[in-house]
């Protein structure tokens, strides 16, 4: 039974192209699994351990070591001291273990292991994929659209999938299953079905990768795309310099009869792009980028870092823009965007902390935005506040520490309170509703939703309970 062991390992790990490692682990998973399934009275915590050199295997039941305040459940728990009896060098959270009867490898249910196994493997092998593409450090992919689900786009490069957002996508723009498209890696999530790439066809990054893969001298270093700025589906502007003096870096990158320019547009669903030229001098550089509307005059304050541009009024339009493209933002609008923020930080504090709108505006103006930081930052950072002494300082601070507090005490009680609606459930125990509670699931609805993967990688079950369990919930639907 050993080497039938040994020969499973070796077969699974060649043909799914992942370490050995990977499906020992899988492998010790299902037998514990099914070793479980002894304990039909209690909750049980088992462990197995495959010799890697021999294909021999033990199997233990355990019980982690808990002081009285946090021992819990008896059948998972022992209380240090009596575990202390057992082996006087015991620590704190480690484990207390007895050798189990070996559950015979022939008979752990077939299809339950076989479960457990091919999913750990589809992990390892999404991990490694994932894994050999960002070593490559591509930044530009281009794939084909799988499916689209719920407006969101799958795209499919390789063996790899990656999610394209809706609100990652072009505005107006159509895509289709089956078109192929380029986007750019925005990033990697971690999910409960493994990690998800993220892409965009929105940033600016994406345009600049673009003209890297349209204008071979970006690539080689003569040219420099030194900024950008999107107005995704309609306008962008690019900023480029020329190392080589030779060069004309807009004309290169415009190319012969706007074929390089005309490309990106094309890529971009019709977004029209403007380049200009770079200008360390920053007056010069927002006349370029105003252009072709003529300014008048320019006038620059280095103290406030801001710029008056006059133009005339029959280039007001260009300079402006289409829908303001150009201008987002007036003195009037900016002021009362952060009043408002300040208003939200200081009513905050207010509450909270129980002072008065002058200690509130006090901390605000000083940089302070969340209870976190006044609860929480270096001490010497508060008192450097002149107008805090040190008496108001540590009150200030134990105020944000039990606001805190309580906030998270209120969120455990909602913990709890989602307990016992899972546990109204038939077939939902304790601890399985402890951590589909912690996990966020709290409700039987939101059980429902989830999919028999989903809930064995949440809590570990065997994918029969899943099942089980999501059927139950879901009762409600077929009513």
């Amino acid at each position: 039974m050993s080497r039938e062991v040994l020969l499973l390992v070796d077969a699974l790990a060649r043909e799914k192209n992942v370490d050995k490692e990977i499906v020992f682990g899988a492998l010790e998973s299902a037998l514990a699994s099914a070793t479980k399934k002894r304990f039909v009275e209690e909750e049980a915590d088992v462990r197995v351990s495959i010799d890697r050199q021999s294909g021999e295997y033990e199997s233990f039941r355990r019980w982690q070591v808990m002081d009285d305040e946090t021992f819990e459940t008896p059948e998972l728990h022992i209380k240090l001291e009596e575990a202390q009896k057992r082996d006087p060098h015991i620590q704190l959270e480690e484990f207390i273990e007895e050798p189990l009867e070996n559950i015979d490898f022939g008979r752990i249910g077939a299809q339950a292991a076989k479960q457990v196994i091919f999913q750990k493997i589809r992990d390892a092998e999404r991990e490694q994929i994932l894994a050999d593409f960002m070593e490559r450090n591509e930044h530009l992919v281009s794939g084909t659209i799988k499916r689209i689900e719920r407006g969101n786009a799958i795209i499919e490069f390789g063996k790899i999938e990656a999610l394209l957002p809706r609100d990652q996508m072009i505005p107006k723009e159509n895509l289709r299953v089956g078109d192929r498209v380029r986007a750019y890696l925005l990033r990697v999530d971690r999910t409960v079905r493994g990690p998800q790439i993220v892409l965009s066809r929105i940033t600016t990054e994406f345009l600049k990768k673009l003209f890297e893969l349209e204008v071979p001298e970006i690539e080689e270093g003569i040219l420099d795309i030194v900024s950008a700025a999107r107005d995704p589906g309609s306008r962008a502007k690019i900023a480029v310099r020329s190392h080589d003096q030779r060069l004309d870096p807009i004309g290169t990158c415009v190319g012969m009869r706007g074929s390089r320019v005309q490309a990106v547009t094309n890529e971009l669903a019709g977004e029209r792009v403007d380049i200009i030229l770079w200008a360390d001098e920053p007056a010069t550089y927002v006349i370029n980028a105003l252009a072709p509307a003529e300014v008048t005059s320019i006038v620059v304050d280095e103290d406030k870092h801001s710029m008056d541009v006059v133009v005339e009024e029959e280039n007001l339009a260009q300079a402006i823009g289409r829908g303001g493209q150009n201008v987002r933002m007036t003195v009037e609008q900016s002021a009362e965007k952060n009043e408002q923020e300040f208003s939200v930080i200081r009513d905050l504090f207010v509450a909270k902390l129980d002072v008065d709108e002058e200690v509130a505006d006090i901390l605000v103006q000083e940089g302070f935005n969340t209870l976190e930081e006044v609860a929480y930052v270096p001490l010497e950072e508060m008192q450097a506040i002149e107008a805090f002494d040190e008496a108001t300082v540590n009150e200030l601070r134990s105020r944000a520490r039990n606001a805190l507090l309580t906030a998270a005490i209120a969120n455990e009680e909602q913990v709890e309170h989602n307990i016992e609606d899972l546990l109204k459930i038939e077939g939902m125990d304790e601890e399985t509703a402890r951590t589909l509670a912690g996990k966020g699931v709290g409700t039987q609805e939101q059980l429902a939703d989830l999919d028999g993967d989903e809930l064995v990688e949440m809590t570990g079950m065997d994918a029969e309970r899943a099942n089980q369990l999501i059927m139950t919930a879901r009762a409600p639907w077929f009513v």
